[in-house]
């Protein structure tokens, strides 16, 4: 654990950023090693997903979304491997989809959900409750619009970039099967999709701006703790 933070007080970290940028990974082992928890806030847009599959939903209704919020069961750990876990509307069974929801059939229908304003507006509340009743020291939420609508006034606040060949490269790398190519032409087309709802290119005022083009996984980390140690020493 980093001695800087550990001696003071608690925190919330909010880091936003495009597919690929690193936010997800960089965010994790930052938390680790800040001895905070973490909150992938994609994780929870995913099982919305497969929820609304398994329940026969179709993903363009709203409506339809919402009355599945309204009856979902979610959880997620914020420490240690992270599990996530629905129970479907009307069962009683617990479903481990922690696997389920990083399939790339199941990644091609998040757009469809996160582009509803009013789901949106549930899960984000859905978010501050989780962090709120964490009991944690502090904890690092990553995702979409996190900097500027989910968490707003969180005192350290960043955005993880890079560019978009990059992000394939990296995306490449993860998804056995797939060139870099094709990679990038989806990357690229959830990217105009997601730029539809939020700007996650952008770093808005208050928010740092930290491009991983060039960085590696060991300096992307640093380059997050730096940036959360600053604004905290400053305080």
């Amino acid at each position: 654990m980093d001695d800087t933070v550990s001696a003071l007080e608690p925190t919330l970290v909010a880091i936003d950023g495009p597919a690929g940028s690193g936010k997800s990974s960089v965010s994790r082992e930052a938390a680790r090693e800040l001895g905070f928890g973490i909150l992938d806030t994609g994780a929870a847009y995913r099982a919305l997903a497969w929820t609304a599959l398994e329940a026969g939903v179709v993903l363009g209704e709203a409506q339809e979304l919402l009355r599945v919020l309204d009856q979902w069961r979610f959880a997620i750990t914020l420490q240690g491997d992270q599990r996530v876990t629905v129970v479907l509307p009307g069962e009683t069974d617990t479903h481990d989809i922690t696997a389920a929801i990083r399939t790339p059939e199941l990644s091609a229908n998040v757009s469809a959900v996160s582009q509803h304003p009013q789901v949106r507006e549930q899960l984000n509340a859905m978010f501050r409750d989780l962090v709120a009743t964490s009991g944690l020291p502090g904890v690092v939420i990553e995702g979409r619009d996190i900097t500027t609508v989910v968490a707003p006034e969180a005192p350290v606040r960043m955005l993880l970039t890079a560019s978009p060949e990059v992000r394939a490269a990296r995306r490449a790398g993860e998804l056995p099967g797939l060139s870099a190519e094709q990679v990038l032409a989806d990357l690229r087309a959830r990217d105009e999709k997601d730029a539809a709802v939020v700007d996650f290119f952008n770093a808005a005022p208050g928010v740092t701006l930290i491009d991983t083009s060039d960085l590696n996984f060991e300096q992307s980390v640093r380059a997050v703790i730096d940036t959360v140690n600053a604004v905290r020493t400053a305080d």
